[in-house]
């Protein structure tokens, strides 16, 4: 249910990508993004790979352990099958257009408290969760915008999407140390995340138990 290590490998090989070149780095983005990335300069590669970074953390690592903590297993997997028809047939065609329809909002309804506490986990800092609200708002998605606009805010980076958004557009051009950076700080963010989970999992068994112990021949 979860792929912290795959999400960190896939957006590194982008910038070691960058290094041979724009088009090497255009085809490593291509693996992760939906978009069109074949006419994008560096600079956009990188931001859209952290745009990918900041958005799976919510959607691969916090959200499958908020709905595991919620609703055990079955509720990790619901909500992975979810995420993952959004990915397939979320796409306005006449194909998809239906079932893309039905999986896009029920992907946008489980991942709204997840995307909000993804943001929090990467911006902890309560004075800035106004700047945060409003760089979010920026972004069609009801949640993407979130962890992406938080990942910009505590890097001080600028994040943009060509002909669409802008996120905290006083920050920084991302450069290879940025990408670095803030993969450092999404595996920092995913180990902390984890514990949580692992934590509040336990404090509900527990609650469960106290409310409705097992028989006595299975203690």
């Amino acid at each position: 249910m979860l792929s912290v290590r795959l999400l960190l490998t896939e957006v590194a090989a982008v910038e070691t990508a960058l290094v041979q070149g724009v088009e090497p780095g255009r085809a490593a983005l291509a693996r992760i993004v939906s978009r069109d990335a074949s006419n994008l300069s560096p600079d956009e590669v990188r931001e859209a790979a952290l745009e990918s970074l900041s958005e799976n953390l919510s959607d691969s690592v916090v959200a499958p352990l908020f709905w595991y903590v919620v609703a055990g297993l079955p509720g990790a997997t619901v909500y992975r099958f979810s995420n993952t028809a959004d990915a397939c047939w979320g796409y306005r065609t006449p194909r998809w257009e239906h079932a893309g329809k039905v999986a896009a909002r029920a992907d946008d309804v489980l991942n709204l408290l997840p995307a909000r506490l993804t943001a929090a986990l990467l911006l902890p800092d309560p004075r800035r969760w106004r700047d945060l609200r409003h760089q979010a708002a920026r972004t069609p998605s009801p949640n993407s915008g979130w962890p992406m606009a938080a990942l910009a805010l505590a890097g001080d980076l600028r994040l943009r999407k060509r002909g669409s958004w802008v996120l905290h557009d006083t920050g920084a051009t991302p450069g290879p140390t940025h990408l670095r950076d803030a993969l450092r700080r999404v595996r920092r963010t995913a180990l902390a995340a984890a514990v949580a989970g692992a934590l509040a999992a336990r404090a509900v068994h527990l609650l469960h138990l106290r409310h409705d112990p097992p028989p006595e021949g299975e203690r």
